[in-house]
């Protein structure tokens, strides 16, 4: 079953909590600190696979969840990172979030990394210093990213095959490849776009058919809205005029019209004009149609009858020279994953504080709610920890040219504790 848009949920894991833990052996009377860190959660990553054609196999489930990272333990032993979870979907995949487009996925093989993993927590072993030479403390894994997507596909194919319905588009398109649509007299017999690879000479390329396009197409009649925007990546276009048309001009005119009206890049494609049923016409009548659509397209359309393959060779021969002549260099995709961590960005350090009132205050910054959100509050020792970031980063001084006061209480990602001073 055809589907081109979905809304899903992406959910990264959680990273692991580091461990706390103290080393007791036999003979080794000042072990130390010697918890592990935790392993960082999963990360989310969509990646364009060619082998896809639609978007059905997202229906039915919603929240998609990477693997958590586990924890850390005794004996500086880390905790194992939470596997990524991929999902497969089909080359030319736009992503959208808040109705916000953040991605397009119009190469093989193309990664997008939805959601991150959160980062692993720290093991107390990873605080030991001259000063703190037996913290009593460990760090909290991070939440994951969580993230609210819609996934639109726009068909990405050399050949879009376009026409009024009831022209020959699927009896076209199962003649040349091994794709097989469902064909009858009468129109949007097809309400799915249909794929199909093509091989001609020693070479292969990828079609399709694209139904629903009527007059009033653009401003969404029939099925237009639903099909029109995959024309746009298509590299070049199959024209079919139905041979048995009472005004094969308008038709071919009607079709230009809706393109120009989606989007007048269209009309820059190059496109191979077919006047198709040519079997049922007399000669006369051929070259009296061929004549007015030459006019009316600046070019002299090919004549075809599907059917019985008359006039087929001609048609994918004139495809294949377009296409070859279209034909541009594709940059390699990388399939390294950007990684943002702020723990690791000076830049993230920059905090902001807002005054709510004398004893209420808010503040704000990347790296601050990265160690407060993986902070054991109730840890008096962490809190220290805590408090220390906050006059490193500068909070304190911003606090007191507010006019706090030791004592109030400040909120941070989310969590309120008091501002020791």
């Amino acid at each position: 079953m055809f589907l081109d848009e979905v809304a899903i949920t992406v959910a990264a894991g959680r990273g692991g909590n580091g461990c706390m833990s103290m080393r007791r052996e036999a003979h080794v009377p000042l072990g130390g600190p010697d918890g592990g860190n935790g392993g960082s959660g999963g990360n989310v990553l969509l990646r364009a696979n060619p082998n896809k054609n639609t978007l059905h196999h997202f229906v039915g489930r919603k929240l998609f969840r990477a693997d958590k990272g586990k924890n850390g333990s005794g004996q500086l032993k880390a905790g194992k990172g939470g596997e990524d979870l991929i999902l497969e979907v089909p080359v030319g995949t736009l992503i959208f979030e808040n109705g916000k487009q953040i991605a397009d996925l119009t190469q093989s093989g193309a990664i997008y990394l939805a959601a991150r993993g959160g980062l692993g927590g720290k093991g107390n072993a990873g605080f030991k210093s001259p000063i703190r030479q037996t913290p009593r403390f460990a760090e909290l894994g991070e939440p994951g990213e969580e993230h609210d997507l819609k996934l639109e596909l726009k068909l990405v194919a050399d050949v879009g095959i376009i026409g009024l319905p009831s022209v020959g588009k699927s009896t076209m398109i199962s003649c040349i490849s091994a794709s097989r649509p469902k064909i009858a007299e009468y129109h949007f017999t097809t309400i799915t776009p249909n794929l199909g690879v093509v091989s001609h000479r020693g070479e292969s390329f990828v079609a399709t058919d694209l139904p629903g396009l009527i007059k009033g197409a653009s401003s969404g009649k029939g099925l237009g809205h639903r099909f029109l925007r995959h024309a746009e990546r298509v590299r070049c276009f199959l024209h079919i005029v139905g041979g048995d048309s009472d005004s094969p001009v308008t038709d071919y005119r009607t079709i230009r019209d809706e393109l120009r009206k989606w989007n007048p890049n269209m009309l820059d494609k190059p496109e191979v004009l077919v006047l198709s049923k040519a079997d049922l016409l007399q000669p006369e009548e051929r070259e009296k149609i061929s004549a007015k659509l030459e006019n009316a397209a600046g070019m002299k359309p090919l004549l075809l009858s599907a059917p019985i393959h008359e006039g087929l060779t001609e048609v994918l021969d004139q495809l294949l020279q377009v296409i070859q002549s279209t034909a541009v260099d594709i940059e390699e995709v990388s399939k390294e994953i950007p990684v943002y961590r702020p723990h690791l960005d000076e830049k993230s350090r920059a905090c902001t504080v807002e005054r709510k009132n004398k004893t209420y205050y808010i503040a704000d910054g990347p790296r601050l709610n990265q160690v407060v959100i993986m902070t054991e509050l109730n840890n008096h020792e962490a809190m220290a920890r805590v408090q220390d970031v906050m006059k490193k980063f500068g909070v304190d001084r911003q606090l007191i040219s507010l006019g706090a006061e030791p004592g109030a209480t400040i909120e941070i990602a989310g969590k309120k504790f008091e501002w020791w001073g």
